[in-house]
């Protein structure tokens, strides 16, 4: 009698396991971490922000010699780390990956790739079989290529579309995000959809105008605009224009600068893809 109570009761168990794996598959349930690093706090506002709409894990990157002063000097830093072909050392993170379904990368953008903190990260940590969601702060751009930089990286991941914004737009980076994270399902709820942008056009004065008042006070030259599309939307006008400009090698390259103009605020640029 004990024996046949000990296999009913092992029997009940099993089959306790398995339903509860079953409703849990059902329900799509995973867990997410975010993990960041973040220099100014600019990009741990992101994370921030994520975890509060996701209410997933959350980790910081800490670099043991940590990337300090003046933004000149940080710069000499990168790029004798590039020259050298060394990577800033990382304290081990807390969090184990393979708990994790779901991981969103967050970093700046410096030289147009993934901080160097972020190449570390990466070089040592396997996420393998994760699906990853890059998000970023940029000067001017670097979200495509940085995910496509992960893509490369981390060829044994599901490398998603991600999130980035410029650091002088900060402020309207919850509203931005929470459209992110709704249109790709993160979240529930509804979201503007956008119409498509209008077939390019050449430029007129008008259009060079508007270019120039976006871009003309930005540190470094974006180049020539040549052509622009556009999109009307609920808080005023997008602008698509391709750019004639020259690369850090001088040589000759064209670039996608988005434009938007919202109602009763001056143009601002949001993104260069070059």
């Amino acid at each position: 009698m004990k024996i046949l109570s000990l296999l009913l009761a092992f029997s009940f168990a099993v089959t306790s396991v398995y339903a509860e794996t079953e409703i849990n598959e059902k329900k799509g349930e995973s867990k997410t971490l975010i993990l960041f690093y973040s220099q100014t706090g600019t990009t741990k506002q992101i994370a921030e922000e994520l975890q509060k709409r996701l209410g997933a894990d959350i980790e910081e990157i800490k670099v043991t010699n940590p990337y300090a002063g003046t933004y000149d000097e940080t710069i000499a830093r990168c790029r004798e780390e590039m020259g050298n072909n060394t990577l800033p050392q990382i304290s081990p993170i807390k969090a184990n990956i393979k708990d994790y379904d779901t991981v969103f990368l967050g970093y700046p953008v410096w030289f147009g790739i993934c901080a160097r903190p972020m190449l570390s990260l990466i070089n040592t940590v396997d996420f393998a079989n994760k699906r990853i969601v890059p998000f970023c702060t940029f000067g001017s751009g670097g979200i495509v290529e940085t995910t496509e930089q992960l893509k490369k990286a981390l060829p044994l991941a599901k490398v998603e579309n991600g999130f980035g914004i410029r650091q002088i737009r900060i402020d309207r980076m919850a509203t931005e995000l929470d459209r992110f994270l709704k249109i790709n399902g993160y979240i529930e709820g509804k979201v503007e959809q956008l119409p498509e942008y209008s077939a390019l056009k050449d430029v007129t004065e008008k259009d060079c105008a508007i270019f120039n008042a976006a871009c003309g006070d930005y540190k470094f030259p974006m180049g020539t605009p040549i052509s622009v599309g556009s999109r009307t939307t609920a808080s005023g006008t997008d602008y698509l224009f391709v750019v004639n400009g020259t690369n850090p090698q001088g040589e000759s390259v064209k670039s996608k600068v988005y434009i938007t103009v919202e109602t009763n605020r001056k143009p601002v640029f949001t993104l260069v893809v070059r």
